[in-house]
């Protein structure tokens, strides 16, 4: 067994680093695309794919992911903001990318130099939008959100009259796509939230049929986001829109069972890989206190780690005492209280450990051991995403094919 496991980096660096494999990220798109688009279907054009690239690429780096997805045949992007869609299009992608939650007013210039697909959820967007096109001498093209019980953002199913009277007023714009967004998209149990993804589907269609009715076009239909893909065919219109699968798990389902079904039928592989390494060791005696107020007393003489890498890094504070991470192939556990910076580990039975060596938070260590960032979220009590998107930026991330 080796007892280290280097950096891919040449220079000497604080050793905390993210390994992004845009191999399993290819695979994982491709996998998507192949189980949306099942051989025999017949379509006039194949489910197209809108890959979720927003909160920096679930921490993956999103430029970098997106330029990797749109290599490897993405037919769309979806980010947060402008901002977000601004650096996706400096990375170089060219695709259409989606700004999933709108803009604010005065962002309107910003969307249209960058060539970037607006969403709009208030009819009262409509008219910025059209005076921003107006000045630019050309057409923006946008999509029309639909709230179907999310709550969120969308407008009303009884609002589309109104939005068509107001798009009717617009000679610039264009809409090319109408969505939505599922709420319990993987919740199955025979509860309001197991009964609601069916609600919000009828009121979708409702409103898709009115806005028809109305002679508008409403271009890419696409409801469909994680669970959804997996378990829910009916809802995959002509584009889905995959997020936590395509950075190799699967969201929570209720029952619990519904997630291996999930992993059986479509298979992934996890993106990234956390590593840190143990830059100090530690003998402390029986009963001294280790960490912010001794949250963790050993019982016995115990030979501790610290790591170089905490919460400010992407270390869910919530591991103090719970979690535990791979050093030579074996687990270690967490002890006392995450710090910003440090983590402390207990090593005392791991052989051989020194000074050097690589943890590895979840992700592949270099023994073939892994730890699964879903299992890492639910032991704590919170989902995939939310560690994920926990790395920080000061997390070097190392892209490897």
């Amino acid at each position: 067994m080796p007892s280290k496991q280097k950096s891919p980096r040449s220079e000497a660096r604080r050793p905390v680093w993210a390994e992004v494999s845009l191999g399993a990220l290819a695979h994982n798109l491709a996998a998507i695309r192949n189980y949306v688009n099942p051989p025999g279907e017949k379509r006039k054009a194949p489910r197209k794919i809108l890959s979720i690239v927003k909160g920096n690429g679930y921490g993956h780096g999103g430029p970098q992911v997106a330029k990797a997805l749109e290599r490897a045949g993405s037919d769309w992007f979806g980010v947060t903001c402008t901002d977000e869609g601004i650096a996706v299009r400096e990375a170089g992608a060219r695709k259409p990318i989606l700004v999933l939650t709108g803009f604010v007013a005065g962002e309107e210039a910003r969307l249209l130099q960058h060539d970037l697909t607006a969403v709009v959820h208030r009819c009262d967007q409509l008219p910025l939008l059209e005076r921003a096109a107006r000045r630019g001498r050309g057409h923006a093209s946008f999509h029309l959100k639909i709230d179907t019980g999310m709550n969120r953002l969308g407008i009303a199913p009884s609002d589309v009259d109104c939005f068509a009277r107001q798009l009717g007023k617009c000679k610039h714009l264009r809409l090319t796509g109408i969505f939505s967004h599922f709420a319990s998209s993987g919740v199955f149990t025979d509860t309001a939230a197991g009964k609601q993804t069916r609600e919000q589907e009828e009121r979708f269609y409702a409103a898709l049929d009115r806005l028809r009715a109305l002679g508008i076009d409403p271009g890419l239909v696409h409801l469909a986001n994680s669970a959804a893909i997996v378990s829910r065919p009916e809802t995959w219109a002509d584009m889905v829109r995959p997020g936590a699968i395509l950075y190799g798990y699967h969201p929570g389902y209720d029952p619990a069972e519904k997630r291996e079904e999930a992993e059986k039928l479509l298979p992934l592989e996890p993106v990234m890989s956390l590593h840190t390494k143990i830059i100090h060791l530690r003998r402390v005696p029986a009963g001294a206190g280790v960490g912010y107020d001794a949250t963790f007393v050993p019982k016995r003489p115990s030979l501790i780690g610290v790591l170089a890498a905490g919460y400010g890094d992407g270390i869910h504070r919530s591991l103090g005492n719970r979690g535990s991470v791979l050093v030579r192939g074996k687990l270690a556990p967490i002890v006392g209280i995450v710090s910003m910076d440090v983590t402390m580990i207990d090593v005392t039975d791991i052989e051989g450990v020194e000074v050097g060596d690589v943890a590895t938070i979840y992700g592949t260590d270099n023994c073939g051991q892994v730890i699964l960032a879903n299992r890492v979220a639910r032991s704590i009590g919170t989902v995939t995403s939310d560690l994920l998107c926990a790395v920080s930026q000061r997390v070097e991330r190392i892209y490897v094919r």
